[in-house]
């Protein structure tokens, strides 16, 4: 049986995709990766609940009001960023994320100096807050790639 080896992409896609099975989201589950020069791992983070708030006491529905995660839930890249240990610069690193970046988490990109997004799905390119992310990621010259390595199954038993 031939031994299967994957590529760096691979693998910290892979990472990523572990992370977002962290995420009680029941629509969407992000996880994101960010990676140095020397391809080491810098931070991980899952989309979720602010540290030290049950996530039971909120809502994870897209509902009304004070009833919407959308008020509530860290995106995967601002966990990974805010995630850093010791204060880590992450200027030039590569951040690999299973879901494409919003506008509020494109600033944060930017102004953190990631160099590069590797991303799997853009499903809401057609919102403004997708166009609005592209378009500032494009200002501020950072690369973005779409993922194209292979799906690397995870599974939980």
């Amino acid at each position: 049986m031939e031994k299967l080896i994957i590529n760096w992409d691979e693998y910290f896609m892979g990472i990523a995709q572990l992370s977002a099975l962290r995420s009680k989201d029941p629509s969407t589950q992000v996880g994101a990766c960010i990676v140095d020069d020397d391809k080491k791992v810098v931070s991980i983070g899952y989309n979720g609940m602010p540290r030290h708030i049950d996530d039971c006491q909120l809502s994870w529905e897209k509902g009304e009001g004070l009833n919407n995660k959308y008020l509530y839930v860290c995106h995967a890249e601002m966990n990974a960023i805010l995630n850093t240990r010791n204060g880590t610069a992450l200027r030039g690193c590569t951040l690999y994320v299973s879901l494409f970046p919003c506008n509020e988490c494109a600033k944060a990109i930017i102004q953190v100096g990631i160099k590069e997004i590797v991303y799997v799905s853009n499903k809401y390119k057609d919102s403004f807050a997708v166009q609005a992310s592209m378009k500032m990621l494009n200002l501020a010259g950072v690369k973005i790639r779409q993922y194209e390595g292979r799906e690397i199954a995870i599974s939980v038993k």
